[in-house]
């Protein structure tokens, strides 16, 4: 049986790969899944993904505890479409990708979780709209 491939690969990327960016990287797997290959990591991963990510992110129907918090050596050497940073003020200079774009989302990890969720509402924002962008 023939599977399509999605042509696309985009990137998320957060300096502890922790929050932000993961939470990007899943609502990238539920909407677009069909347009793009979505990953995400940080220039100084923490080596785990923030319990408050997986809270919020499990009160909307995903399970983020299954994501991992890697550093940028660890993502497959390809080009990447895009590489979105996600307002930390990092630059990664060794990512090979055709456009750079920054969401400028601010950083929920010490906000309580009605103020997290805000957050994590509108990086799925930033996501749905990523849907034109890769037509």
């Amino acid at each position: 049986m023939y599977q399509n491939t999605p042509s696309k690969k985009v990137l998320f990327l957060c300096v502890e790969n922790s929050c932000r960016s993961q939470i990007a990287e899943a609502f990238a797997k539920q909407l677009l899944s069909e347009m793009c290959e979505s990953f995400s990591s940080g220039s100084k991963p923490s080596g785990i993904v923030n319990p408050k990510a997986i809270e919020s992110m499990h009160r909307v129907g995903y399970d983020l505890s299954l994501h991992s918090s890697k550093k940028v050596a660890e993502l497959p050497t390809a080009e990447f479409d895009l590489a979105i940073t996600m307002g930390c003020g990092d630059y990664c200079p060794e990512i090979d990708a055709k456009e750079f774009m920054d969401w400028e989302i601010p950083d929920p990890k010490h906000l309580e979780s009605e103020q997290f969720d805000v957050i994590r509402d509108q990086i799925k924002a930033k996501v749905e709209g990523l849907k034109q962008m890769l037509c």
